[in-house]
C-alpha cells in the first residue's frame, strides 16, 4: 500500500503518514460485491464510489475553488468494508491479568489502561466501542471518570461509549447504587446497565434500572446468562417499555426454548464468541455453545457480538479484534461469514444507536481497508489494515512476513500475510 497527495507526489519523510487535507481518495479497493473502485471521501462523508480511475479532485462550487487537497491511498490488494464497531468491552479492568499490585489502579492508570483498550480495538478496526464500567462498593464513580476522562482524549480517533454498572439496585441495601447510578448517568454515561443476575431481586434490578435511563433518556444494556427461563421471560417482559433501546447479553447459559423469548421480545443480544463471558459476570466462564449462535440465527433474534474481557482475570488471553469475533461467529457454521460480519459492523453499530455505513455516497466515512481479496480470507488472516473514521485516516497497521534463505524450494524472501 502506499500513499501519495492528488498529485502524485511522495509526502516528504518528516509528514505525518496518517495526516491529510479535506479530500481523500481510495483507489483501487475491492468490495464485498466483488468490484474494484475508488472512493473519495470529503469531511465525514463519502462523496462519490466509481471505478477504477474515475474519480478525480472534488468538483468547484459556485463561487468557490476546486479542492484538490488531500491524500491518494492506494488500496490495491485490500478489501474495503464498513468499519465494524466493539458492542461489548470492559475497558477499566483490561490488561489486568494478573491483578494489578498495590498502587497500580490509581486514576492515572485507569485512564491509561481504558486509553490503550480502545486504541487496540481502533487498530483492529472498530471506530465505535462500548465499554461497561463498574460503579458503587469500593469504586464509586471513579472508574468512570477514567472512562470519561479517556473518552475525551480520544475525540476525533474513535467513538467511545460509557455503560454505568451498579452492583445493587432494590431494597434498602440498594440505595446507595440507585443514587449513584443517577448520578453517573447526569455525569456523563451513555447507558445504564449491570447485572441483575447478581441482585436478590432481578426484576426489581431491571425495574430500577428503566426508571434511571427514562429519566436521562439512554438505552439500557445488562449482563444475564440467561440460565433460568422463566426468569428470562420475568426480565424481558420488564424491559418491554424500553424497547428498541435495550441489550443484553452475553446469554451463555440460555436454555432451550430462550432463543424464541428472546426474539418474541424484540431485545437485541450481544454474545461474547471468545469465551462466553466477561467480568460483570461472577462465574466461571463457560464459553460458548456451538448451537447457541445456530439457536440465535434460526429463532431470528438481532444477534451482535464483541469481545468482552481483554485480556483481565476472565480471560487473560482475550483480544479485541472484532473481525477475529466474526471469525468465531462464522467457524461454527451457524453463520456465513457476511453475517457474521454484519454482527460485528452493522448490528453492532445498531446496538450503539449510530446511523448504519455503507460503501456508497452519503454514508458515514467509517471505513476498514483490509488486506486480502475476500471476506473469507480477510476474517482467516487479514492482518494488515487502514481504519478510517470520521473521513479520515485514524490508524495503520502493515505485516510483512520475511523468510530465510532456501535452496530447495523457490519461496519469496518476503510476503504480505494479509
Amino acid at each position: 500500500m502506499s500513499e501519495r497527495s492528488e498529485d502524485g507526489a511522495q509526502p516528504p519523510p518528516s509528514a505525518n503518514p496518517l495526516g491529510h487535507g479535506p479530500v481523500l481518495l481510495l483507489t483501487g479497493a475491492r468490495l464485498l460485491d466483488g468490484r474494484v473502485v475508488d472512493v473519495r471521501i470529503s469531511g465525514d462523508r463519502i462523496q462519490a464510489v466509481g471505478t477504477v480511475g474515475s474519480l478525480g479532485p472534488l468538483p468547484a462550487m459556485p463561487g468557490q475553488p476546486t479542492v484538490t487537497t488531500g491524500a491518494r491511498i492506494d488500496l490495491s490488494g485490500y478489501l474495503l468494508l464498513p468499519a465494524p464497531a466493539e458492542p461489548h468491552g470492559h475497558y477499566d479492568s483490561a490488561f489486568a491479568a494478573p491483578p494489578p499490585g498495590p498502587g497500580e489502579d490509581g486514576p492515572a492508570e485507569l485512564v491509561r489502561r481504558v486509553t490503550e483498550s480502545a486504541l487496540t480495538s481502533l487498530g483492529y478496526g472498530a471506530t465505535a466501542q462500548r465499554t461497561h464500567v463498574r460503579i458503587g462498593d469500593v469504586h464509586g464513580l471513579h472508574r468512570l471518570e477514567a472512562v470519561l476522562t479517556a473518552r475525551q482524549a480520544l475525540r476525533g480517533l474513535a467513538e467511545l461509549q460509557a455503560v454505568a454498572m451498579p452492583r445493587l439496585l432494590t431494597g434498602r441495601a440498594g440505595a446507595d447504587g440507585r443514587a449513584l447510578l443517577r448520578e453517573a448517568l447526569k455525569l456523563g454515561a451513555d447507558a445504564a446497565g449491570g447485572c441483575p443476575d447478581l441482585d436478590p431481586d432481578p426484576v426489581g434490578y431491571v425495574r430500577a434500572v428503566l426508571e434511571a435511563a427514562a429519566e436521562a433518556d439512554c438505552p439500557v444494556d445488562l449482563h444475564t446468562d440467561a440460565a433460568d427461563r422463566a426468569q428470562l421471560a420475568r426480565l424481558v417482559a420488564a424491559l418491554a417499555p424500553h424497547r428498541p433501546r435495550v441489550a443484553l447479553g452475553p446469554c451463555s447459559a440460555l436454555p432451550p426454548g430462550g432463543a424464541d423469548v428472546l426474539a418474541g421480545a424484540g431485545v437485541r443480544v450481544v454474545c461474547l464468541p471468545q469465551n462466553g463471558s466477561c467480568t460483570g459476570l461472577e462465574d466461571r466462564p463457560i464459553g460458548l455453545r456451538p448451537a447457541l449462535v445456530r439457536e440465535f440465527a434460526q429463532a431470528r433474534v438481532a444477534l451482535t457480538a464483541g469481545a468482552g474481557a481483554l485480556r483481565d482475570a476472565s480471560n487473560p488471553v482475550g483480544r479485541a479484534d472484532p473481525l477475529d469475533t466474526a471469525r468465531l461467529l462464522a467457524a461454527g457454521g451457524a453463520l456465513s461469514p457476511e453475517a457474521a460480519y454484519d454482527a460485528v459492523s452493522t448490528q453492532a453499530r445498531t446496538t450503539l444507536g449510530l446511523p448504519p455505513v455503507r460503501v456508497d455516497a452519503g454514508f458515514p466515512a467509517e471505513l476498514l481497508a483490509v488486506r486480502g481479496d475476500s471476506l473469507t480470507g480477510a476474517l482467516s488472516g487479514g492482518h494488515s489494515r487502514l481504519v478510517v473514521h470520521c473521513g479520515r485516516i485514524v490508524s495503520r497497521t502493515s505485516a510483512v512476513r520475511e523468510f530465510a534463505d532456501t535452496v530447495t524450494l523457490a519461496l519469496p524472501r518476503q510476503n504480505h500475510p494479509g
